[in-house]
């Protein structure tokens, strides 16, 4: 089972790396923005590299089910293999030409996280991870930081305003002011901050699976944690808190006493 999970992360590698190259001849080019039914924005770089991811996954693995972004989910629901695809991950960061936004390669077996690589096209960094394996970062093998208080740590978030709307108003509040900095290194790129230990914490109100699915392995295989803001370890609660594993029971405990 090793080797498979080998062929299917080296899968994976490439074609979020080759997808990247996709969103990279519209990055910086004034790119036209269109917008779907939840207001969030989507472009022509967008559907071009779910469109190649797709058509990759579909050749090499044609009975596994794929659910990406932009055109939900294709394959048998009950497939034991699931790729979970966000092609671009950030996408308001790459209309202003901002470069922290990612390809996101994620791979399911019966429900659970297997697999995931994120590609940061305009930043030339890509972190993959496969059960077992390790986790990667352009190459040479990366592990979270061994910071354990929250006073020592660097948080990021994808958003520093709206975790009232989301319930989540006052731990945030309590996570800001104990920890020792804050930034909005955002979306993806937090949760690769974390897995190579540039940070300790990257936390958002609000996910979807396509979102989560990849970083839960890396977070994982680089020897943190990727939870929901409850501590349980799933990519399906629409929230996300990825940790070095270290600070985690400290935010936690911040969470539950808000």
């Amino acid at each position: 089972m090793a080797e498979n999970i080998r062929e299917l992360l080296d899968f994976a590698h490439t074609i979020a790396w080759q997808a990247g190259k996709i969103t990279l001849r519209h990055f910086q080019s004034g790119v036209a923005v269109s917008y779907k039914a939840d207001e969030s924005p989507v472009t022509v770089a967008d559907r071009e590299s779910e469109a190649y991811l797709r058509a990759q996954i579909a050749a090499r693995y044609p009975g596994h089910a794929i659910l990406g972004e932009e055109e939900g989910l294709s394959g048998g629901a009950d497939a034991e293999y699931r790729w979970v695809l966000d092609p671009i991950d950030g996408t308001k960061s790459f209309v202003r030409g901002v470069p922290l936004y990612g390809v996101m390669v994620g791979l399911l077996r019966g429900g659970e996280p297997l697999v995931g690589a994120v590609n940061m096209p305009a930043l030339g960094e890509v972190v993959y991870a496969g059960k077992g394996l390790g986790c990667w970062w352009n190459g040479r093998q990366c592990r979270v930081s061994q910071v354990s208080t929250l006073r020592e740590s660097l948080a990021v978030a994808t958003v520093a305003t709206g975790y009232e709307q989301h319930g989540k108003g006052e731990a945030f509040g309590h996570i800001l002011a104990t920890a020792g900095m804050f930034r909005t290194w955002a979306d993806c790129y937090g949760y690769l901050l974390v897995a190579t230990g540039r940070a300790e914490l990257a936390l958002d109100p609000a996910m979807n699976i396509w979102d989560a699915a990849a970083l839960a392995p890396i977070l994982q295989e680089a020897g943190g944690s990727y939870t929901d803001w409850k501590g349980t370890p799933t990519i399906e609660n629409d929230e996300g808190l990825g940790s070095n594993g270290l600070v985690l029971d400290e935010v936690l405990a911040l969470i539950r006493g808000a």
